[in-house]
């Protein structure tokens, strides 16, 4: 006749082997939803339907991208934190709802650090300072000497109070000891036709935007944000080696569940996102959007997040950037 302890081991692992299933072994059982908190045609939605894609074939179920666009993405990726933590429901978002949002929103209604799971790192991409290609400015040195010349007379643009776009100037004001004006749009289409229309002179965007209206001769190519130069653009020097080293400011993308998602779905998800990543396939279509592939265990995508925060905090501060209602 067995004793109590091994009647209780024996209870513990029968209830044991009954959970499993829920923690992920039946996963998935249907349709998933990936929360993209940006328009259609952005570059997260751009970049989430080419991993999708692959990821729902691996795992034998539709994955349907919902677009939640607004507040700077910080309206779809609180419904993703609040979401419940079974599987179903991710988040494919860029490093801006996640890093900076908590110094720029009073009332932001998630802390991405607690109420968030990182499952990987998709993909990074620098940025690119480009300028009205009609100003007697040809590098970034020269442009700074132009913008010293003319103090608070040159105007930047960006997607926005806090964006990355924004905070990347900021910071290269404050290295370069410049005044330009911050002119917000509504995204960079918007920006770059005020650039060739004359109202602003300068800004950080993303290259699959501005490259076009480089090559056309409307804007003028200075420098990659990156600390390193690129393989992407590989002839175009950095704002660090241009004067001012340590100056860097990458955009990324991440895929994310909500906090307590078992592990093993999140190790799963993790696993098949490397494999899709890797894939010579998906990495062509990354980088002919100007991303470089990533894939990131999980850990590092959450030790990132935090560096990341502490980094942009700073220039928030120095700055005096102020938070959004």
């Amino acid at each position: 006749m067995p004793t109590r302890r091994q009647a209780l081991h024996a209870l513990i692992a029968s209830t044991g082997a009954v959970a499993l299933p829920a923690l992920g072994d039946n996963w998935p059982s249907k349709p998933i939803r990936m929360i993209v908190p940006f328009p259609p045609g952005s570059s997260p939605d751009l970049i989430a339907r080419i991993v999708t894609e692959k990821l729902a074939a691996v795992l034998g179920q539709p994955i349907v991208i919902e677009n939640r666009p607004g507040a700077g993405g910080n309206i779809g990726t609180g419904q993703v934190a609040k979401a419940a933590p079974d599987g179903y429901t991710l988040l494919f978002t860029i490093n801006g709802p996640l890093v900076t949002a908590p110094s720029l929103y009073r009332h932001l209604s998630y802390d991405p650090q607690k109420q968030l799971a990182p499952v990987t790192l998709v993909a990074t991409s620098p940025n690119v300072l480009v300028i009205d290609a009609r100003l007697p400015a040809h590098n970034l040195r020269e442009f700074v000497a132009l913008a010293k010349a003319k103090p608070g007379v040159l105007n930047y643009g960006s997607v926005g109070n806090g964006s990355a776009a924004h905070l990347a100037m900021e910071q290269l004001k404050a290295m370069a000891g410049i005044d330009l004006q911050h002119v917000p749009y509504a995204g960079f289409p918007q920006i770059t036709t005020a650039m060739v229309g004359g109202q602003v002179q300068a800004g950080f965007m993303v290259p699959a935007i501005a490259m076009p209206m480089v090559t056309a001769g409307k804007l003028r190519l200075l420098a990659v944000t990156s600390s390193g130069r690129t393989g992407l653009l590989p002839s175009v020097p950095t704002v660090a080696e241009s004067g001012y080293p340590g100056f860097e400011a990458i955009s990324w993308q991440a895929i994310l569940a909500p906090a307590g998602t078992p592990a093993p779905i999140v190790d799963r998800l993790y696993r098949e996102l490397v494999k899709i990543i890797g894939s010579d396939d998906v990495r062509d279509k990354m980088r002919a959007q100007y991303f470089v592939p990533a894939g990131t265990a999980p850990a590092s995508l959450k030790q990132t997040m935090a560096t990341e925060k502490v980094r942009w905090d700073k220039v928030i501060r120095a700055a005096n950037v102020q938070p959004e209602d």
